[in-house]
């Protein structure tokens, strides 16, 4: 077994492929995160807007996001939309795009949920005190959220760098294409050698997201007692 995975990585390129592959996944994915966290944040600001069309607006598209598969989105910004109006983009900026626009409608319910469940006598507290909205959120309000959403935003990049293995079937070559690639030219020397391939993309995927994982946990503990 252990040979096997030794032979299959240490053939010509296979691991450095594979590690370049890895590469492409976490850096579309932090890329779609950070993005998302900006516009995650307008969005729940948004969200929390008492005016009834912008609430019907928000969850509408919050719903439409939660309910459509992220790979259908995919196929309709690659495929869809760059043949209806004669775009030119590349299959990197087609995902991006898609992970921005998914992780924007997460980041912005999670901004508006820790928003709301700030107290409303803290609110009335400062409002007492004269401050004006702009000091409320500033010096009350922004403070409280960044705690709760830190631990959140790290699963939702967990989330993020777990769901960009779709961008495969849209031509990306990324961790899994490279691995399917392997498995392909080997398939005849190793026949049972598409079980370790996964395995090794299955590890990949673990230490890029466990650690990420255990800093959430970390974080979510620690100011929980605060």
């Amino acid at each position: 077994m252990l040979a096997t995975v030794i032979d299959l990585l240490s053939k010509g390129t296979n691991l450095e492929r594979l590690l370049y592959g890895l590469g492409i996944t976490i850096k579309l994915s932090l890329i779609s995160a950070i993005l998302s966290v900006i516009f995650g944040i307008l969005f729940g600001l948004f969200m929390v807007i008492k005016n009834p069309l912008i609430r019907i607006i928000s969850q509408v598209y919050l719903q439409i996001i939660r309910i459509m598969p992220p790979l259908v989105l995919l196929f309709i910004a690659y495929f869809g939309v760059t043949r209806m109006y004669g775009l030119h983009i590349s299959p990197e900026a087609s995902a991006i795009i898609v992970f921005t626009i998914w992780g924007t409608a997460e980041m912005g319910d999670l901004v508006r949920g820790a928003i709301e469940s700030i107290p409303k006598i803290q609110i009335e507290s400062a409002t007492a005190l004269a401050l004006d909205k702009k000091q409320i959120y500033l010096y009350v309000i922004i403070p409280q959220i960044i705690r709760r959403l830190i631990p959140l935003s790290v699963n939702l990049i967990t989330r993020m760098i777990k769901t960009t293995s779709l961008v495969v079937l849209i031509g990306i070559v990324e961790v899994l294409k490279v691995g399917q690639q392997i498995i392909d030219t080997n398939r005849f020397q190793y026949p049972n050698g598409a079980i370790w391939i996964y395995g090794v993309i299955f590890l990949l995927y673990f230490l890029s997201c466990w650690p990420l994982s255990m800093l959430a946990k970390f974080l979510e503990k620690r100011w929980s007692r605060i």
